[in-house]
């Protein structure tokens, strides 16, 4: 058995000096595989800013930052000796990010359109939103909706009863 260091091996270096975003007090961290890659197509298909990279010194990136409809996302290489494991590691991830778009087709589209996959088409949901889900090209599945419908807890209630029918 190869036992791995959890401790990093180079000090990372700073290639972006500011954080414009806002960090709030939960932040989701993204593992991927191919991190340059990753941020490239987060900035192209979901609008996302490339705010902060730090990597080691043969340029593997241990922490970035990116802002994704002006929520703050941290992103990661994958590095199973630190526990990070991208979702095709995995199998797929259990986290769902959610993310409300006023043109939730034509953010959907651009994303299929960069190679994301539909899991859930975009369309009117019962509990008052338009959404689908969709899995980017590095395993993680974003929950993209608009709201169109403002529900009081009770008719959600009621509909979600309907909808198990």
């Amino acid at each position: 058995m190869t036992t791995t260091s959890t401790k990093p091996t180079a000090q990372p270096t700073m290639t972006t000096p500011t954080r414009a975003a806002k960090k709030t007090p939960i932040t989701p961290r993204l593992v991927v595989k191919d991190a340059p890659r990753a941020i490239a197509w987060y900035v192209e298909h979901l609008g996302a800013r490339d705010l902060v990279r730090n990597t080691t010194k043969d340029g593997t990136i241990v922490h970035a930052e990116i802002e994704v409809a002006g929520a703050l996302v941290y992103l990661v290489e994958e590095n199973r000796g630190w526990h990070n494991h991208a979702p095709s590691s995995l199998g797929g991830s259990p986290v769902l990010l959610a993310i409300e778009v006023d043109d939730v087709d034509g953010f959907a589209a651009t994303m299929v359109a960069g190679g994301a996959t539909i899991i859930f088409p975009i369309a009117d949901q019962f509990y008052g939103e338009r959404g689908g889900r969709l899995q980017d090209p590095f395993g993680h599945v974003w929950m993209v909706s608009k709201v169109i419908e403002h529900l009081s807890p009770e008719e959600m209630q009621r509909r979600m009863d309907a909808f198990e029918g």
